[in-house]
């Protein structure tokens, strides 16, 4: 559909995702199915107390498109039954393939996982966070670590058939604070590739062009110069930054 088009057809909700803790809906404009998050439906949070939700959800989707890994799928801002709001195309995912995993502690792959962190289930069992160790979630940890993600849960993180990961759910991001709370530790401490590093350096690049101009419609002066300044240690310290502060350094829960 041409983008036109998604942006003043109608949009029809088709029913509401109960597991979202915003107001979330499946919607469809024409024959392409979206989720529409209305502003209206926010609930006020703590520690991000300024601007939308739904801002900071189209700023990820175009700091991921000025990185090139296609991480956020295509979401844009418009009007729809129940106001103004975020809408993103609709993803589906392969139900036969899971990027991240809560798995017994004895069960861990000895290659191509990441092992996070070990604990104990309800029952007391000894179980262990894992995540696949491919370079399509190696972006997406870049991604994360780059706009500041507080919230990157494991069924954040969509598997598709061809490979491909697909990261959603970004509202909590491009704080001016540190609050990077990932699922995706696995590489803590790991060089960053040359393909990586060339990402933040178009994001830098952009945030002096077209990038800045379009995120200084969505996100504040201050939360902007904390995205480049993220973006110069990045590319100062060339590593995947490691937990620091007193939060806790994984959402909960963790899926």
């Amino acid at each position: 559909m041409p983008a036109s088009d998604l942006l003043t057809d109608e949009l029809l909700l088709i029913g509401r995702i109960t597991t979202a803790s915003n107001a979330t809906f499946l919607g469809s404009i024409g024959d392409t199915t979206v989720v529409y998050k209305p502003i209206a439906g926010e609930k006020p949070l703590w520690d991000f107390p300024d601007g939308f939700l739904a801002h900071r959800e189209v700023a990820a989707y175009l700091v991921s498109e000025v990185l090139g890994w296609n991480v956020v799928p295509r979401t844009w801002l418009r009007d729809g039954p129940l106001g103004r709001g975020m809408v993103q195309l609709w993803q589906e995912s392969d139900p036969d393939q899971n990027a991240v995993e809560l798995i017994a502690a004895d069960d861990v792959p000895e290659t191509g996982w990441k092992q996070v962190l070990e604990g104990q289930d309800e029952d007391g069992r000894m179980v262990a966070l894992i995540h696949e160790d491919s370079p399509a979630l190696r972006r997406m940890a870049v991604f994360d670590a780059v706009v500041n993600n507080a919230d990157r849960k494991g069924n954040h993180v969509l598997a598709m058939k061809d490979g491909h990961r697909h990261g959603v759910d970004h509202g909590l991001t491009f704080h001016r604070d540190h609050k990077l709370r990932t699922v995706l530790w696995g590489w803590l401490g790991d060089a960053l590739t040359v393909e990586e590093l060339e990402g933040i350096d178009r994001v830098t690049e952009g945030l002096d062009g077209g990038l800045g101009r379009n995120l200084a419609d969505l996100l504040s002066a201050e939360e902007i110069a904390s995205l480049t300044a993220r973006c110069t240690r990045l590319r100062s310290t060339r590593q995947f930054p490691a937990p620091s502060g007193e939060m806790p350094a994984v959402p909960w829960p963790l899926f």
